[in-house]
């Protein structure tokens, strides 16, 4: 039977650098975005490289979408050995003005959907007593920043339940990861952005998708007798 990793949040940077790392060590990598479309460039580039991929739309903030991505991977495309919950969510707003929609929204999108997207995963891997769940985390996983309440609410509760989840599914087998990504990441956001932190490129001073991907199939084929729970990834400038 074929295996494969879903990768939620499969975008331009991270998710699908982690996408094509997976893909390249054997597993089907599942793109999954808000809509088929928005993924598909992803998945015919690991295509053209030779490897596995499909595509699938789906919201994961929906209980429904979300029991029916993992039902359909498990039946038509192989068995899931690793999940990656990649969803950012980041606003910055003075609290004064943060509206109730904003932060609920956030909530939804960075933990809520987080929770949906790790039970699933829990509900087919502890059959095989095996798998991997990584959660992404950020600098917000670990404090507050001015005008970040609604992130770190969120990026906080994730790691609570990354933290719960691993102390309830390690002893069954199954690998829960969460990663503290402290930095700016090469992506467009930050290129346009942010033109000086960029220009640390030169120097690693910015965190290289494909270094972080690395990393996440490190954590997947780690040996259970030393596992890792936390892992913290930033450029060797980073003050921390």
């Amino acid at each position: 039977m074929k295996q494969a990793a879903v990768i939620i949040g499969a975008g331009d940077a991270t998710g699908g650098a982690i996408a094509r790392r997976f893909a390249r060590g054997g597993l089907t990598a599942v793109c999954v975005r808000r809509t088929k479309e928005m993924v598909q460039p992803l998945v015919e580039e690991i295509r053209n490289a030779g490897r596995e991929a499909e595509g699938f739309g789906c919201d994961a903030r929906s209980e429904e979408e979300v029991i029916a991505l993992f039902d359909k991977v498990e039946a038509d495309i192989g068995a899931v050995q690793a999940v990656v919950f990649n969803i950012g969510a980041n606003v910055n707003y003075p609290i004064s003005e943060m509206t109730s929609r904003t932060y609920r929204k956030v909530w939804e999108m960075a933990a809520f959907a987080g929770f949906l997207t790790g039970r699933e995963a829990a509900r087919v891997m502890l059959p095989r007593q095996a798998g991997t769940i990584i959660f992404t985390g950020a600098t917000a996983s670990l404090r507050g920043g001015a005008g970040f309440s609604a992130f770190a609410g969120a990026k906080f509760a994730l790691r609570a339940l990354a933290q719960s989840m691993a102390r309830e599914l390690g002893p069954q087998g199954i690998h829960v990861a969460h990663t503290v990504i402290d930095g700016a990441i090469d992506t467009a956001f930050i290129r346009d952005n942010f033109p000086d932190r960029y220009a640390l490129k030169e120097k690693d001073g910015i965190l290289d998708p494909e270094a972080i991907a690395e990393n996440y199939w490190v954590l997947h084929n780690q040996p259970r007798s030393a596992w890792t729970h936390e892992l913290d990834l930033r450029p060797w400038i980073e003050k921390f």
